[in-house]
């Protein structure tokens, strides 16, 4: 007998072993991901595959289809090494959503209608049912910048806040100004780095606009100011993010 899935927008389960149990709680972070490879029917293969010791709790394909792989209670492999607001196994915090796309090796291909329907239904249900907090809707690139890019900066961050999905603020328009980039020092590097360890990724306040904190201000375009993605901390970033911080639970 086949397991029945257990959100009602799940229309199959395609079991993977590659689970176990959670070492933590609670589970308060639901992480997005692109699956990167070329197919569903291949990303659908690695994740079930023992030997690839990688899975997700659910798959969304292109057609907006939704496939259940790990029972939500149990500690899938999705996160690997990767950090949010202190929090360092974040398998055992967190729901990971693989979204069926070829990713930025693939050309970032743009994510169909139906699909991102579905996974704004997808994160409603699991956020809905496990009270996850909507500043801990993440990206893969955001718990680990300097080894992940997905889901990327083509994915609808801004329909999934339309739908009350997530941590949004309208971005800061880009214009001309004082930018801090990699190789820069001092105080108000010291004050940006601050910010985003306030905000929750993981970067120590150095004062050094080192290759870390590129990675972060790279990752944090990604998600939330998609219009210019190069890892400068422009007026743009920077006031986007203060937005961000005021607008956390707590802080209005």
């Amino acid at each position: 007998m086949k397991p029945n899935p257990e959100s009602p927008l799940a229309t199959s389960v395609h079991p993977s072993p590659n689970h176990g149990e959670r070492r933590s709680g609670p589970v308060d972070l639901l992480i997005l991901h692109y699956t990167g490879m070329e197919s569903a029917a291949a990303a659908l293969q690695r994740l079930a595959n023992p030997v690839a010791e990688v899975s997700a709790h659910y798959v969304v394909l292109e057609d907006g289809r939704v496939v259940q792989m790990v029972p939500e209670g149990r500690r899938a492999w999705h996160a690997g090494r990767g950090s949010w607001a202190g929090i360092t196994d974040i398998n055992s915090r967190s729901l990971g959503i693989e979204i069926v796309n070829a990713g930025h090796a693939g050309g970032l291909p743009a994510y169909p209608a139906a699909q991102v329907a579905s996974v704004i239904a997808l994160c409603g249900d699991l956020t809905g049912r496990w009270s996850i907090p909507a500043h801990r809707v993440l990206a893969h690139s955001d718990i680990a910048p300097e080894r992940k890019e997905d889901p990327g900066e083509h994915f609808s961050w801004d329909a999934l806040a339309r739908a009350g999905i997530g941590h949004w603020v309208t971005p800061t328009p880009i214009r001309d100004g004082r930018f801090f980039s990699q190789g820069d020092s001092g105080q108000p590097i010291e004050a940006l780095q601050a910010m985003f360890s306030l905000y929750g990724y993981d970067l120590p306040v150095t004062g050094a606009f080192d290759a870390r904190t590129r990675a972060v201000v790279t990752a944090f375009q990604r998600h939330f100011r998609p219009a210019r993605v190069d890892g400068v901390a422009d007026a743009s970033t920077i006031t986007t993010l203060r937005d961000l911080i005021a607008a956390l639970p707590g802080r209005g």
